[in-house]
């Protein structure tokens, strides 16, 4: 589970869940894309070249 502090406005908890997963992934901003749950607080991404069970494993255990 990623907990953010960005607010839930125009989009800005979003683009700071994606600058955030990049950023611990190394990978650009770019690779990484929000394929649902835009206004949902449950989210499903993907990153360009990563398997799931990779980004699960970088980005450590959830709750």
């Amino acid at each position: 589970m990623i907990k953010l502090q960005a607010p839930p406005v125009d989009g800005a908890a979003n683009a700071s869940l994606l600058r955030f997963v990049a950023k611990r992934l190394g990978v650009p901003a770019s690779a990484v894309q929000l394929l649902r749950g835009h206004t949902s607080r449950h989210k499903q991404i993907a990153v360009e070249g990563w398997t799931a069970a990779a980004v699960r494993e970088a980005l450590g255990p959830g709750d």
